[in-house]
């Protein structure tokens, strides 16, 4: 037993250093394969020291995972990356609740049930269902499957704190023993159900990063619980990391916001959104060519690329770097501004980049990035919105005053990039569109990129 739990000490230490190589984009990778063999070592070890395993099932289970792995690994495109993270993190979830039901239903009215296994099992199966169906349901809208928008109802809040209260009660009642265990261990698991997707629905598209990076927090916690549950140090560790990595993610990412997370939670951003038409007609909206753009950006000195869901969405990350790698060519600086909240998950901007081979030194978060927009000749704005929104500096009715932006209305020219006008995650329309040293450029990114490089050429 002592050489199990030294071998979970040594699995536990490969993912601290995992984690910490995954902090910075060049060791990432290597990050990733460290904390993937500390966990090859808690599964092996698991597998050797608990006996009346039936490792035929235990191959047929990792065989599946094996294709379904492979092939999300081989057909997931970039852009549905956030959903794919969502997918897991509820995949993750919905397995320390089935961990957790199946001890309950093998311990429940033998000797072995205590009041402490009870408890963690309840709490184990409250975590992890719902992080399971609010997983599925940020899937959902990250998919388009349901609205993006916030979905609200009346009474909302009222409805959630009923549901919180019974199922706490019922996690109560189940540490306590009493009552008809069955019956309460279906309404613990019914009640995280629900309340998982009534917590989920009312965020907005705005909030996704945050959304999927305490989802993934979450999913952390469930697996401790279920590890306290089992009794395994190896789960206890690995579900702690997780947990707390996720909730640190999730403050830098309301930072990145300026919002508490409780905010985050109830605070429905995005519901009201403005008239694409109307808020155009506000705007002194100018429209180029990129041939005129391409003009522009051959007597530019130091140009910053803005990159945003649209990028994402047209995956036009390659296409961004072929014309940074032709304009650097030229002798011009050229750098990549990475917003913390841009896009639909954590570090969305960076891993789309990456992929591109996009050399790291030129990424710079926002902190880094700000300062150099006030000698920058042009910033390309691609697909990005809320983020590069200048009402978030001094207009106090925005639903985004006092989040961090993007300076890009201090360059000398900005040049935005969207497919139309309507307005981004947070339902407002942007003010820079119509600044005097705005320009717009129509039409999909990597369509717009493409052609854009081609008159570069011409010059």
């Amino acid at each position: 037993m002592e050489y199990k739990n030294l071998f979970y000490v040594l699995a536990g230490v490969l993912f601290i250093l995992g984690l910490k190589r995954m902090s910075h984009p060049k060791t990432a990778r290597s990050g990733n394969t460290v904390s993937s063999i500390g966990m090859l070592i808690a599964i092996v070890v698991t597998l050797a020291y608990f006996g009346n395993l039936d490792f035929r099932l235990i191959a047929v289970g990792m065989i599946i995972g094996t294709i379904i792995g492979g092939l999300f690994a081989v057909k997931v495109q970039m852009t549905g990356m956030p959903q794919m993270v969502a997918i897991f993190n509820g995949f993750g979830g919905g397995a320390s609740a089935l961990v957790a039901a199946a001890e309950f239903f093998t311990k429940v009215g033998t000797p072995s049930q205590t009041h402490y296994l009870m408890g963690t099992v309840g709490i184990s199966i409250f975590v992890g269902t719902l992080t399971f169906t609010g997983s599925f349901i940020a899937f959902a809208k990250l998919q388009g499957i349901i609205s993006g928008k916030p979905i609200t109802f009346p009474g909302q809040q009222v409805f959630n704190g009923i549901i919180a209260l019974v199922m706490l009660a019922s996690v109560v009642a189940l540490t306590l023993g009493t009552g008809n265990m069955m019956l309460i261990i279906t309404v613990v698991i019914l009640s995280s159900a629900v309340l998982g997707i009534t917590l989920t629905i009312p965020i907005g598209g705005a909030d996704m990063p945050v959304v999927i990076s305490l989802l993934n927090s979450y999913s952390g916690i469930a697996a401790a619980a279920a590890g306290f549950v089992l009794l395994n140090q190896g789960l206890i560790i690995s579900g702690a990391l997780v947990g707390a990595s996720g909730l640190i993610l999730t403050k830098i990412m309301c930072k990145g916001m300026n919002r508490s997370l409780v905010n985050v939670i109830f605070g429905a951003v995005g519901g009201e959104v403005e008239g694409a038409a109307a808020a155009t007609q506000k705007l002194n909206i100018k429209s180029y060519s990129t041939e005129e753009a391409a003009m522009i950006f051959d007597a530019a000195e130091k140009i910053i690329i803005v990159p945003g869901y649209g990028l994402a969405v047209a995956q036009a990350q390659h296409a961004a770097r072929e014309v940074a790698d032709f304009l650097m060519e030229k002798g011009k600086t050229v750098l990549y501004a990475i917003h913390p909240v841009a896009g639909r998950m954590p570090g969305h901007m960076n891993v789309l980049l990456a992929e591109a081979n996009v050399p790291y030194e030129l990424l710079k978060d926002l902190d880094e990035i700000n300062p150099e927009f006030e000698d920058c000749d042009v910033a390309l704005v691609l697909g990005a919105n809320d983020v590069v929104n200048p009402a978030a500096r001094h207009d106090k009715s925005s639903p985004i005053y006092g989040m961090p932006i993007l300076n890009v209305d201090k360059s000398r020219t900005v040049i935005i990039n969207k497919r139309t006008m309507n307005p981004g995650f947070a339902g407002i329309q942007n003010e820079l569109f119509g600044y005097d040293n705005s320009i717009m450029v129509f039409g999909d990114a990597k369509v717009m990129l493409t052609q854009l490089l081609a008159d570069l050429k011409e010059l």
